[in-house]
């Protein structure tokens, strides 16, 4: 009696585990190779937006720098121009001191943050002339003038500070999802392998055929565009060797004479917008709430620079989610 309500408690255990163990053990299944190129797919749309962002602050800093160097080369002649104003106020007000002038408040007239105040401190001292008075005021105005462009240059350099370290935030997360996906990849050409499924390609063909032959500058970016067929994707470059998406659209239309920006996004913004109907070959083809651009060449193709995982290829116009065209030039 004992043997069996113990035989039988066991059973009714041992069932009560196995049905809490099997739904665990089902929904810890290994993904498909379906699956995991879903995720793979998910992650790219995800990254190039992160990367199309991280080339606009790029850009962005860019010109910054370049403003900052503008404004250090402007400050140059002001400096001397305060300088040599300075200069001759102070030999007003030796001359006025020479001659009794009242120059108690001198330096109070030299500490005047705008050109109005300094005018009307002139009016304290005695025994100047007019011609004086302008040296006092041509002093107080070259002072405005190096004081405003100093002000924009420090306000510039903390604008700089802040691209900076937001460049390295983004960058340390393009470094952190690409290696994330390519660890994903090689699981799922280890799954593929394992059900026999051929996985997707990720090179361009040996021999993808003759380039189209496109006229003017259309063709010139097409050329260009081509000759860059099979070189590696790395983000955040535009060439000679490597290219993202949009240093890619960049390159081939520089080579035609237009200028472009390294960002998908502030190219749609520059080029003029057509219709699919419209298209032609050299036009810009936009994706994924532009997050990425291609090159078309005709024949419902573009030349892009997919993802780190692959290379500059010729590709279907239907790769991804399309948002629109555009036309450099």
């Amino acid at each position: 009696m004992f043997n069996g309500r113990m035989t039988l408690r066991t059973a009714v255990v041992a069932l009560a585990v196995a049905a809490m163990i099997a739904p665990a053990c089902a929904a810890h299944a290994d993904p498909t190779p379906e699956e995991l190129q879903a995720q793979i797919d998910k992650g790219n749309r995800e990254v190039e937006l992160v990367v199309e962002q991280y080339n606009k602050v790029n850009g962005d800093l860019e010109a910054t720098q370049a403003a900052i160097a503008k404004l250090r080369t402007d400050l140059v002649p002001l400096q001397a121009s305060m300088q040599a104003a300075r200069d001759d106020a102070d030999t007003v007000a030796v001359n006025a001191y020479k001659t009794g002038g009242n120059l108690g408040t001198w330096s109070l007239m030299l500490g005047a943050r705008s050109t109005d105040a300094f005018t009307d401190r002139i009016g304290t001292l005695q025994q100047i002339s007019r011609s004086q008075q302008r040296d006092l005021a041509a002093y107080g105005t070259a002072k405005d003038a190096f004081d405003a462009e100093q002000q924009r240059l420090n306000g510039v350099l903390a604008t700089q500070s802040q691209q900076k370290i937001e460049l390295e935030t983004r960058r340390k997360k393009i470094e952190g999802d690409i290696a994330r996906l390519d660890e994903l990849q090689r699981k799922a050409e280890a799954a593929a392998a394992a059900a026999k499924v051929k996985p997707k390609t990720t090179t361009t063909p040996a021999n993808p055929g003759q380039p189209p032959a496109v006229s003017g500058s259309a063709g010139k970016a097409v050329s260009y565009a081509w000759a860059q067929l099979g070189k590696k994707y790395v983000w955040g470059t535009a060439g000679p060797n490597t290219f993202d998406c949009s240093g890619l659209t960049m390159m081939a239309w520089k080579a035609a004479g237009v200028t472009l920006p390294h960002n998908a996004a502030q190219q749609y913004q520059k080029v003029r917008h057509i219709s699919r109907s419209q298209l032609a070959p050299g036009d810009l083809v936009f994706y994924n709430g532009l997050g990425h651009v291609g090159i078309y060449i005709g024949n419902n193709q573009i030349i892009h620079a997919p993802n780190s995982r692959t290379v500059v290829k010729v590709a279907p116009i239907d790769i991804d989610s399309l948002y629109g065209y555009g036309r450099p030039g």
